[in-house]
């Protein structure tokens, strides 16, 4: 069963709500947790501030602020998706060119 998020979302989109967000994650087969909450406003955050997110700098930026939990490896067992493609679209945001590439192996 899917954690109720304790924390705020201050950069959420218009329109975004944590419910959105749980059927979001629903459909992709996930149930949210701390790490998803905490995963999810950091991506808010982070495009709160870029008006045009760069894949890799947001990559980066997600590597560091889980780093003490293993960084890209822990969020990828979050999001198994990626990371950045799959978290984006469940926490209502375009992901950024480049993150979605079904040649690779990204699904959405």
């Amino acid at each position: 069963m899917t954690e109720q998020p304790n924390i705020d979302f201050p950069h959420a989109p218009h329109g975004w709500s944590p419910e959105s967000a749980i059927d979001a994650a629903a459909e992709a087969g996930l149930t949210l947790t701390r790490d998803h909450w905490e995963a999810i406003a950091g991506l808010q955050d982070y495009f709160s501030r870029h008006e045009f997110g760069k894949r890799r700098e947001l990559t980066d930026a997600l590597n560091e602020k889980f780093h003490h939990k293993g960084g890209m490896k822990f969020l990828y067992q979050l999001f198994p998706g990626g990371p950045v493609a799959q978290g984006c679209v469940i926490a209502g945001l375009t992901p950024p060119p480049g993150s979605i590439d079904k040649s690779f192996g990204s699904v959405v």
